[in-house]
């Protein structure tokens, strides 16, 4: 009887052998491209800090082509961003919604798509707008509260106050509403009931307008948590 199982016993070990290769393998690759992609990405954001845009952009280019889907999403809204430095919206808004598709976390590809929609608020359809932001302002959605107050903004800014007034006072009774966008909320309303509001949606894009800080080098197979910090705390920034 053990003759006839060993050779079958010795089969399933090579198996498992190749198979933890191959894993290996796999894993070392997925370490090296994320490796990669943020030492391109940190000599984009000290190219920018020396005032290079043009090496910024091409070390963005380098960490997109990485493969890594975290920093692929940074890079080009960093890229989006040197866009808009250049007076190129267009070409920052198809960037920033390619961020948005590549993500693969809800974090940055949220925060990409609220960056495209600041872009276009003063220009876009009330209708184009809406369509951008009611999925990002879904329950479950990481950035709602940034949604929702940037739907109220662009209610208030086609004429429909009431709309926006509703939207400005369940942000301010939300359980989860950040305390800035709860601020902003209860401004919103005492602008709306003084009829001074006219020019709120231009005050609040400049007020959400965080700064980012660079990640730090991201973690194999996973979105790096400085990556979902830097989406999180520049959410919003136009």
């Amino acid at each position: 009887m053990a003759r006839t199982w060993l050779p079958i016993g010795a089969g399933l070990l090579a198996v498992a052998l190749v198979a933890a290769l191959a894993w290996w393998g796999w894993q070392s690759y997925v370490t090296n491209q994320a490796d990669k992609a943020s030492a391109a990405y940190d000599r984009g954001m000290i190219a920018l800090e020396a005032n290079n845009p043009s090496g910024a952009d091409a070390a963005f280019a380098e960490a997109v082509k990485s493969g890594n889907a975290a920093y692929k999403a940074l890079a080009l809204m960093q890229q989006a961003g040197i866009a808009v430095t250049a007076n190129k919206t267009d070409d920052a808004v198809k960037l920033f919604d390619e961020a948005a598709k590549v993500a693969g976390d809800p974090i940055i590809g949220d925060a990409a798509a609220l960056k495209a929609v600041f872009l276009l608020m003063d220009t876009a359809p009330l209708a184009d707008i809406q369509k951008r932001l009611e999925p990002l302002a879904g329950d479950k959605r990481p950035l709602r509260a940034f949604a929702q107050e940037a739907l109220a903004m662009a209610q208030l800014q086609h004429g429909k106050t009431a709309e926006a007034r509703q939207a400005f006072v369940q942000l301010q009774l939300g359980q989860d509403v950040p305390d800035d966008v709860r601020q902003r909320a209860q401004a919103g309303v005492q602008a709306i009931d003084s009829g001074t509001a006219a020019g709120l949606p231009a005050i609040v894009r400049a007020a959400v307008a965080l700064p980012a800080a660079a990640p730090t080098a991201a973690a194999p197979a996973a979105t790096p948590a400085p990556a979902q910090a830097e989406a999180a705390s520049a959410a919003a920034r136009p």
